[in-house]
């Protein structure tokens, strides 16, 4: 069997059914019915006539020396093809995001629980998980930094990295800090301005981005001496970059071709199986197929950066904002993944959208013997929302005003300035949006009288019948930004081929762009259908074969790679109508594509596409780049540091069992700018999923981390939203162009996932009158048994 005959290829026949949609649209999406139906191929799906299986020893122990590794009785074992540990890697040790401090196996010490030391190829996965267990590791345990006060510690505690290891990235162990200075900063004189000083201490928990489907692929070692990887990620030639001196390869032999991937959410931005499966196979000289166990998935991938943060605000009499001084800590665990970025983020972003002429913060990421975090969902905008938004509802009360309209006093609008000096330059409806939630219908009040208590917090499990259910609402606004910032060279690549099959214009499209459920191809397929006046779009499968598409984050896809295709689209088009114009003579300057026609508005239909193009295709790439961002001043912030802007508000309304500590979310409204929607549905769809994993950080979702061991490592235990826990969504979606965008648009996934969660939040406060100042929300934080 050919490599590129295994499954995961067969989606591409029901995927290139294109729908006669283009921007504005909203066509099926070509994946979601074999989602639904249980027939899309994923990553864990592939299959090779003669692969075997990998598999990896992980460490026990958060943080140990490594005496000895004893991989013979292993290596004994029937089945098994070859036992490997980082003496048999072949090229660099070092692999990394943004600063390469992770071995791809443990060299002389283990830093997190679950860390890989060796790997396993067998005929079978039972053999390889039973030889697995016979490797033999001699350790020296030793005690794991984990909290705050040991990692600023080091001469107490120890380093995570010893200082000489690395130059790149921070001192001690601190992995990253950026601070910030706008205004007077927050001095004696500005705090003697203020009225009323509130202050707060705020803690998020470690979220798992919990995508259902595990990372796995499939390594098939080519003849050149390179290697093939089928893989579920969201980088895949940043994946490239890291495997290559790993593996001591070329770039150029390392080729990657994306497989059917089972959610992202930011955890698959770094390298989990991609270089062990590579190692294993160009060792054996067979496909490799890993796939991992739900537990083995816990500890493979980066989290939520659980956080710790101090704020404390001041305000006039009647509610203008004078100052606001902000800390915040974020654990970044064992390696620095992109904790850099997310420190970035929570700093630049982490007073809220609220104009406050005096600012000073300091954020922080630590390395410590905890799991390592890095991308996830809202990507350091959603700690400090929670932080800042529980301030304003504490400001509110302590001034007597309606949080919303506290909120709408203070919302930055276009025009006003960032912390970072960085002006808004396109629309920033903050207040209109927090008025829009408020404005909408509520949902019916609890009626007692006529009670399913089916409807109550417990749901199902009948505890309760109304005794002690009181109802409470709350509301939030966050700001996000969208793509890569800080300097950071944002760009995309599309290839756009357009010829006749079959008697009839088609288009394809070629992007090295991840499609994680985000629905990508849809809009691809969109925009080339409107841009080129076709109706057949067919979608090349995403590979290093055409250049980078960026990651599948940021909420950068659609402005990036949209913005690529658009481009490749264009230029296609005009090379068509160029190509008219020298076989014609045409002089009209109103040419356009149109049903397959070139057409000119003053004088209509002039030829037809297929006529036109006969046997020729026209085949064009190109790049779409973002403008220029600037890197934050390390001491002072300051700094043109993000290319664009979004927002999303929310409103909550929550039931709490004020005796049982258990909360039902009624209904969670939402009110996002998105610049222009391409395809409604899908824009509704990002804004209820980014809402419901918000959710799920307020009340149930939490890595739980003892000593630097991770408890709760399956689903049994790290509890996500289902649809009984999911309430009714209604979204309002507002439509202000972005003058610096394609088509207008602005990015859609995170800025609910950062306005959500303290909205849900501020709604239990109502309910209960708790100063609830940790999430998730948890039973005994509401009944006083904690």
């Amino acid at each position: 069997m050919s490599a590129r005959t295994i499954a995961g290829q067969k989606n591409l026949q029901d995927i290139n059914q294109a729908s006669k949609d283009g921007i504005g649209g909203s066509p099926l999406r070509p994946d979601g019915i074999l989602k639904v139906k249980g027939e899309f191929a994923y990553s864990s799906d592939l299959w090779h006539e003669d692969m075997l299986w990998g598999m990896a020893l992980r460490s026990p122990h958060p943080r140990a020396k490594i005496i000895g590794v004893d991989i013979s009785e292993a290596l004994k074992t029937p089945g098994v093809y070859a036992v490997m540990t980082h003496e048999d890697i072949p090229g660099a040790k070092f692999y990394g995001l943004e600063i390469r401090d992770q071995p791809a196996l443990a060299i002389d010490k283990v830093r997190y629980h679950g860390e890989a030391i060796a790997l396993v190829a067998a005929d079978h996965p039972e053999t390889a998980r039973r030889a697995v267990k016979k490797i033999k590791v001699e350790y020296e345990v030793l005690t794991p930094i984990t909290t705050e006060e040991q990692c600023l510690d080091p001469e107490t505690y120890g380093y995570v990295h010893e200082p000489h290891e690395y130059k790149s990235h921070g001192y001690g162990n601190i992995c990253h800090e950026q601070k910030l200075v706008s205004g007077l900063g927050v001095t004696d004189e500005v705090r003697a301005l203020a009225d009323v000083i509130v202050s707060g201490e705020y803690e998020v928990g470690m979220q798992d981005q919990a995508f259902l489907g595990p990372e796995s692929g499939l390594a098939v070692p080519a003849e050149d001496g390179g290697i093939d990887l089928y893989i579920a990620t969201q980088w895949l030639h940043v994946d490239r970059e890291q495997m290559a001196p790993v593996l001591g390869l070329p770039e150029e032999k390392v080729r990657l071709t994306l497989a059917g991937v089972g959610g992202a959410f930011g955890g698959r931005e770094d390298i989990s199986m991609q270089i062990h499966a590579c190692l294993l196979a160009l060792r054996t000289g067979k496909p490799v197929k890993i796939v991992y166990a739900r537990d083995e998935s816990f500890f493979g991938h980066v989290h939520r950066h659980p956080a710790k943060m101090r704020y404390e605000h001041g305000a006039t009499r009647d509610g203008k904002l004078v100052f606001a001084d902000c800390r915040i800590v974020l654990d970044g665990g064992a390696y620095a993944s992109a904790s850099p970025a997310v420190v970035g983020n929570a700093a630049s972003l982490g007073h809220g959208p609220y104009v406050i002429p005096n600012v000073k913060m300091h954020a922080i990421a630590l390395y410590s013997n905890n799991p390592s975090c890095g991308a996830m969902r809202g990507f350091g905008a959603v700690q400090a929302a929670f932080g800042y938004e529980s301030q304003m509802d504490k400001l509110a009360e302590a001034l007597g005003m309606d949080p919303v309209e506290l909120r709408q006093l203070n919302a930055m609008s276009e025009g006003d300035y960032m912390p970072t000096g960085q002006q808004i330059d396109s629309p920033a409806p903050v207040a209109e949006l927090l008025q829009r939630v408020k404005d909408m219908p509520l949902p019916p009040p609890l009626d007692l009288t006529d009670l399913d208590v089916r409807q109550l917090p417990g749901a199902l499990s009948n505890t309760s019948h109304g005794e002690g259910i009181v109802r409470g609402i709350g509301y939030s606004v966050g700001i996000k930004n969208v793509g890569f910032s800080e300097g950071f060279d944002d760009y995309s690549t599309a290839r756009v081929r357009l010829e006749v099959i079959g008697g009839e214009p088609v288009a394809m499209v070629h992007t090295a762009m991840a499609e994680v459920g985000q629905g990508g191809i849809t809009v691809h397929a969109q925009i080339a259908r409107t841009e080129l006046g076709v109706e057949q779009v067919t979608i090349h499968p995403a590979n290093t074969e055409v250049g980078s598409a960026g990651s599948t984050s940021a909420s950068r896809q659609t402005y990036m790679t949209g913005g690529a295709v658009k481009l490749a689209a264009e230029a296609v088009k005009q090379a068509l109508i160029e190509k008219g114009r020298k076989r014609y003579g045409w002089t009209q300057t109103d040419l356009d594509l149109v049903g397959g026609k070139v057409v000119s508005e003053s004088g209509g239909a002039l030829v037809s596409m297929v006529d036109l193009l006969g046997d020729e295709a026209i085949d064009l790439t190109r790049e779409h780049h973002h403008r220029p961002t600037q890197a934050f001043d390390k001491e002072t912030g300051q700094g043109f540091g993000h290319v664009q802007y979004t927002f999303c508000a929310n409103r909550a309304v929550v039931d709490v069992d004020v005796e049982l500590g258990l909360v039902k979310v009624v209904e969670l409204t939402a009110a996002q700018d998105v610049g222009k929607a391409l395809n409604p549905l899908s824009v509704v769809g990002q804004i209820q999923g980014g809402c419901t994993q918000a959710l799920g950080l307020a009340v149930m979702e939490e890595i739980i981390v003892k000593d630097g061991k991770v408890r709760n490592a399956s689903f049994t235990d790290y509890l996500i939203p289902t649809i009984l826990d999911t309430p009714p969504i209604p979204v309002d979606v507002l439509e202000l162009p972005d003058p610096n965008a394609p088509y207008g648009l602005r990015g859609v996934g995170e800025a609910p996932t950062v306005s959500a969660t303290p909205s849900i939040v501020a709604a239990i406060r109502q309910a209960t009158g708790i100063a609830l100042n940790r999430i998730p929300v948890r039973p005994e934080h509401l009944t006083g048994t904690l």
